[in-house]
């Protein structure tokens, strides 16, 4: 994938403006060609705008996304520290990174990135656009705010409108963070590193099932005193997230972007938002997904026009949209 980036000024839909705010994003060619079928992914909350990287049984060389026969477009999302404007990027009215002082992003703040990046590539119709988890979020207010865009999307893993239990899962990470001292410090993007590592560790939990925790974290010795494989798994958790470069500052702020997911916000409710998107839609959910439960999204799958809604089964909760690519691949062919 090749990178490529933007500086954007946006409007925050919480207040304040950046007006000169960097997006980066990847794609699979130097240049778009009006002959090649364009593939959107927007990606998760810990995610970069390489899906190669983080994505590889799906896009590639030869893989159900191909990126030789399509032209495929991520972006990074705002706040993220891969890249684009985020609480780790320089404040230019200090000359240090912003830290706390990050202004609070919404979801629908992506939009005006999204579409910044698809006119500057000269794309004016995307054939799928594909989001999972918190990716799907942006996904979906994207296709509700821009409807004549799309041809079909694929929301994965994810909702229309945050949950009370994703966002308690939220200001339990929130809280980690917080309870290290370094956090409000702020001294530098080092700030908060073992609030970061407990955050994560807790989310993990949330990402995956019982049954997962059972098959692969369960002590091999059935006579130990204490659950030590489990316990250096989710340290281990903690760790890998801090060691490739992500920051409790990004963090804290994407927890505060995910809660503002509501794409009936001021359109009448999410029923009525819904119902504005016009292209052929797949709705994916995962049977042990415990953040978003498969009889919720047969509810709101309903509410869009042209949708099918399928159950994926797995043993690896919200995490088999990363984990479940074979029959991932089989539902995007």
């Amino acid at each position: 994938m090749i990178k490529g980036e933007i500086t954007i000024a946006v409007n925050l839909e919480a207040g304040g403006r950046l007006p000169a705010a960097k997006v980066v994003y990847h794609t699979s060619h130097n240049k778009y060609s009006p002959e090649l079928p364009v593939v959107w992914i927007c990606h998760a909350l810990t995610a970069n705008s390489d899906p190669e990287d983080w994505w590889p049984e799906v896009v590639g060389e030869g893989k159900v996304l191909d990126t030789r026969k399509n032209f495929v477009v991520c972006v990074n999302m705002l706040g993220s520290p891969y890249g684009s404007e985020s609480p780790a990027s320089i404040n230019p009215d200090t000359g240090k990174p912003w830290l706390l002082d990050f202004p609070k992003l919404t979801l629908r703040d992506m939009i005006p990135a999204f579409e910044a990046v698809r006119k500057h590539l000269g794309i004016k119709k995307i054939n799928k656009l594909i989001g999972s988890s918190s990716g799907g979020f942006q996904a979906i207010e994207w296709a509700v705010a821009k409807p004549e865009i799309f041809e079909h999307c694929y929301f994965m893993a994810t909702a229309p409108r945050e949950s009370p239990y994703l966002g308690a899962t939220l200001e339990n990470q929130r809280m980690a963070l917080e309870a290290d001292p370094s956090f409000r410090e702020a001294k530098g993007l080092e700030g908060g590193a073992a609030g970061l590592k407990c955050a994560r560790a807790q989310a993990v939990l949330s990402y995956r099932s019982f049954r997962c925790y059972g098959l692969t974290q369960g002590e091999t010795d059935e006579d130990t005193l204490f659950a030590g494989r489990v316990a250096s798994y989710e340290r281990h958790q903690g760790d890998k997230l801090v060691k490739r470069g992500f920051d409790a500052y990004s963090y804290y702020n994407l927890c505060n972007q995910i809660d503002s997911n509501n794409v009936g916000r001021g359109r009448g409710g999410v029923q009525a938002a819904l119902g504005r998107i016009n292209s052929d839609v797949t709705v994916v959910a995962i049977d042990t997904d415990q953040i978003f439960p498969p009889e919720e999204g047969k509810v709101w799958a309903g509410w869009i026009p042209r949708a099918r809604f399928i159950v994926i089964s797995s043993d690896y909760g919200h995490d088999g949209f990363l984990l479940e690519t074979a029959k991932l691949n089989a539902i995007l062919l």
